[in-house]
């Protein structure tokens, strides 16, 4: 096991992957290099002097510039390191990519889901209750609570859960419009084998209106009750209507369903030092042996967790429509933060510096690791449900539930969460977290479930990668994560707008 880590040949700095004291002496190309200060496990280690204004270089990219002449040996963190990033850019010389890449065949590999009447599959047999406002969160809450002391564990059914949220009411515009279309898409989730829409009858999300704006659905799995319309007791009368839809959702079961039929959200948190080195490029293999070798789908997002980043990802583009697409992508959400005042490089989090990341392009070029070398397929805009089978691109903040509630709601049955420093949060499909690092992996088993940080300690990626095939098909195939183990089942809306 090596103590440090130059990740590559361009690069002036390495990564300490266990604490070095101060006085240590290190050797990087042939050099002796003596450390001036103590390193946190993940921090950067100056390899060559850099002047002040000079690039750092870490993955082989720009990841800021110095603020002040950096000595031969010292600690390069957010205290001495400036981003470069400002706002809009001119992409128009831009080019994709003429080679697309190729990826050796793998057996085809199958798991057993739920095969939907619209062709869609799910990996958990749930039923929900979803309020199309805030008004009857209560209302569902008693619905739920009751059906599930009557009823107990249920055969066939992986769970009874409600989805309360703030909104449905007091919107206008496109913050209306988002709440309606998350709601629309939980609606016609795979994950649910069946659900109840609960309105109240006053707000601005119309029940009658939402039933339309739903299109097409099942309706011997979608219920729709207005609080309002009913004779005496809503809650009564919902669990009335709750069970009959449980009743049908029983009878699902599972069948063999082709890897392909996977789509799978991408998604870090609480980012270290070594996420750009072992939890995200482990999911982008992963990405690309569901999208290059079985057919399936991965989903990125945290689009300002993109910039620095994202010529990297526009030059994937599949064609130049998508690639129009992807630059729209990014500035319009770099639009979004200078029309609210906010420099579009106000990241990374405390945590984050704490763990060693102190640029947004630093967390960039780790986060988008997650995307493998996979071809873009398509982009997808906040509230959409994918089209395009292989890699795509999700509009969405950085913020953990509101993106992962956003990758959830574009079909996604499965997100993958990556973090060097933990959470036990969920949104409402399996959320299954990957540690960057083992000891975090040791200090909370009751919320990591999967431990990248032994490719520090000798592991292959190969073989890991193996590990990590084996335990997804046996996440999907009904295996619980830590955090459906602790009954964590949650949404968050991104609010956009005036609140009336």
């Amino acid at each position: 096991m090596t103590n440090y880590l130059k990740i590559n040949k361009a690069d002036n700095v390495a990564v300490a992957i266990v604490p070095l004291q101060r006085g240590t002496t290190i050797c990087i190309d042939g050099k002796q290099i003596k450390l001036l200060a103590d390193v946190p496990a993940g921090h950067k280690i100056v390899i060559n002097g850099i002047a002040k204004g000079e690039n750092v270089i870490k993955y082989g990219f720009p990841i800021g510039r110095a603020k002040h002449d950096l000595r031969e040996g010292a600690l390069a963190d957010h205290n001495d390191i400036q981003t470069n990033l400002e706002g809009q850019l001119d992409y128009s010389l831009l080019k994709i990519n003429d080679i697309q890449p190729s990826f050796e065949p793998r057996q085809l590999r199958t798991f057993n889901g739920y095969l939907r009447p619209d062709g869609q599959v799910g990996i958990r047999n749930e039923v929900w209750v979803i309020p199309t406002v805030g008004c009857v969160n209560g209302i569902v809450k008693q619905i739920v609570d009751k059906v599930n002391a009557d009823l107990g564990d249920v055969d066939c059914i992986d769970g009874i859960f409600g989805f309360p949220h703030n909104y449905g009411c007091s919107q206008l515009s496109e913050d209306h419009e988002n709440t309606k279309k998350i709601l629309r898409d939980m609606v016609h989730h795979p994950n649910a084998g069946g659900v109840l829409v609960v309105g109240l009858g006053c707000e601005n999300n119309q029940p009658k209106v939402f039933e339309e704006f739903c299109g097409d659905y099942d309706r011997s799995r979608v219920r729709f009750m207005v609080c309002q319309d009913v004779d005496g007791d809503e809650v009564e009368y919902g669990v009335k209507m709750l069970k009959e839809i449980v009743l049908h959702a029983k009878a699902c079961k599972r069948t063999a369903q082709p890897l392909s039929k996977l789509r799978i959200g991408l998604k870090c948190g609480g980012s270290d030092g070594f996420s750009g080195i072992t939890a995200n490029p482990l999911l982008g293999e992963f990405s690309d042996y569901l999208c290059g070798t079985q057919g399936g789908t991965t989903v990125l997002t945290e689009v300002p967790e993109m910039f620095g980043a994202e010529t990297i990802l526009m030059k994937r583009c599949a064609n130049n429509k998508l690639l129009a697409q992807t630059i729209d992508l990014i500035n319009d959400f770099k639009n979004y933060f200078l029309s609210h005042g906010e420099p579009v490089g106000e990241n990374p989090s405390p945590g984050n510096k704490a763990g060693g990341i102190s640029t947004l392009e630093e967390k960039a070029l780790g986060c988008t690791q997650k995307s493998g070398t996979s071809t873009v397929r398509g982009v997808i805009a906040y509230g959409e449900r994918i089209e395009n089978d292989g890699l795509n691109l999700l509009s969405a903040p950085g913020n953990d539930l509101v993106a992962s509630t956003a990758l959830a709601a574009a079909g996604c049955q499965l997100v993958l969460f990556t973090t060097g420093r933990g959470t036990p949060f969920a949104t409402f499909v399996p959320t299954m977290k990957i540690s960057t690092n083992s000891n975090l992996y040791q200090k909370k088993p009751h919320w990591i479930d999967f431990d990248a940080g032994v490719l520090l300690t000798g592991k292959t990626m190969s073989d890991l990668l193996d590990d990590f095939i084996e335990k997804i098909i046996a996440v999907a195939n009904g295996e619980l994560v830590n955090a459906e183990k602790s009954d964590i089942h949650e949404i968050a809306i991104f609010k956009n707008g005036v609140t009336l």
